[in-house]
């Protein structure tokens, strides 16, 4: 479900105004208690109307990460230790893995990421120290390369270039082409979610990237980190558990994750603004995108409401909360608004900042923001834009051997 709180509006006759339609978030907003608004507006990752609250530090992210991942192995953990564990406790195992994806998908998405521009902590040097360690506990790319590239990310005459991060993600490691059909690339994507030749060539370009750089005083330090754990876990025999709790997580689950939260992260623009490389360019490659579907029109004091509304609540507190907690977790939904404002600190309280923003008019852009329901109906109209891009384009623009 595809919206523009500018434009998008009912047709209707010339001397009669077109009727604004609601995002399913207004709606939610005026059909359900007060009570449940908080959690609707954290699983969306979109504010009722009017609503507002006072920005957190940068430090409860870093609690909530922590939080999730001790707090995820430590469940995982329970049918793992116990002798003979009841079939019960192995529910414990997929919600431990759950929290710990979600953990470290915040460490990647929001430290990590974060870091990179300065606004975690207050001076430079502490955002690179963490950032160093993040990047080689968890194999990501060695911070300093990382901000170099990201920075090049956020300029309108890189992005969607072959000195692009998204651009080599998509068209280079994921070989998703420009111009094939979208069932086609649909086939790709789901081929490479759950292809081990695939995981296994992602995880030894991480490895690379992180503990084979060249810099001797940043690739010791995760070499020692991942060393200590294996001989910690030999020693213990705990090793199937390191493996299942820790090294699934971070590894193939995460990035399963990454691949569905970088293909909604952009879209691929018509050629005349891919040309034109200016804000219109900015707007039109990126839109906002949020977990939720619909409200049913239906009353629930009828047979056929009850069933809507149950079918509803199932999706979100099913699908929905899967996709908040193990892709769109922390401000990824709201990408849109960081491309507009990579710099501002405002990120900690990304859905009411995005929210205002949107309603001032996006000061500085031409255009407003536009937003997409669903991940994989905003993966599927990515993969659209990309269908519908000539190859020759592409290539001009990005300097990527597509053949």
């Amino acid at each position: 479900m595809f919206l523009s709180r500018d434009t998008f509006a009912a047709e209707a006759p010339a001397l009669s105004p077109a009727p604004t339609l609601r995002n399913p978030r207004e709606v939610m907003a005026t059909r359900l208690p007060a009570a449940l608004q908080p959690f609707l507006t954290w699983l969306t990752a979109m504010p009722a109307p009017g609503e507002t609250r006072a920005d957190r530090p940068a430090a409860h992210f870093v609690a909530g990460a922590l939080a999730l991942v001790l707090g995820g192995m430590a469940l995982g953990a329970v049918p793992l230790m116990l002798a003979a564990p009841p079939l019960a406790a192995w529910l414990l195992l997929p919600l431990g893995l759950l929290l710990t994806s979600s953990g470290l998908g915040l460490f990647q998405v929001v430290i990590f990421h974060h870091c990179s521009h300065g606004t975690v902590f207050a001076n430079r040097g502490r955002n690179r120290q963490v950032g160093r360690m993040v990047s080689a506990f968890l194999l990501f790319k060695r911070f300093d390369d990382y901000q170099r590239e990201h920075m090049m990310h956020h300029s309108a005459k890189k992005l969607l270039t072959e000195e692009d991060e998204f651009a080599d993600f998509v068209l280079g490691l994921c070989r998703l082409e420009p111009g094939l059909p979208k069932a086609e690339l649909w086939r790709r994507v789901a081929w490479i979610t759950v292809s081990p030749a695939f995981h296994l060539h992602f995880l030894r370009r991480r490895i690379q990237a992180s503990l084979f750089t060249g810099d001797r005083g940043h690739d010791w330090m995760g070499r020692a980190f991942w060393t200590s754990l294996i001989a910690l876990a030999a020693a213990t025999g705990t090793l199937v558990e390191l493996l299942v709790l820790w090294v699934l997580p971070v590894t193939v689950l995460l990035q399963v994750a990454t691949i569905y939260r970088i293909l909604c992260e952009h879209r691929f623009p018509d050629a005349h603004f891919i040309a034109l490389r200016d804000k219109h360019f900015v707007c039109e490659a990126t839109t906002g995108v949020f977990a939720g579907r619909p409200v049913p029109e239906a009353r629930a004091d009828t047979a056929r409401g009850l069933a809507q509304w149950a079918g509803w609540w199932l999706n979100m507190l099913t699908v929905q909360l899967f996709v908040r907690l193990f892709v769109l977790v922390g401000d990824a939904p709201c990408h849109d608004f960081h491309h507009r404002r990579p710099a501002t600190r405002r990120w900690t309280n990304y859905i009411h900042a995005r929210q205002q923003d949107a309603e001032a008019g996006s000061p500085g852009f031409p255009q407003g923001y536009t937003e997409c329901w669903g991940l994989f109906e905003a993966v599927d109209s990515n993969l659209a834009t990309l269908a519908a891009t000539a190859p020759a384009s592409i290539g001009r623009q990005t300097g990527h051997a597509l053949a």
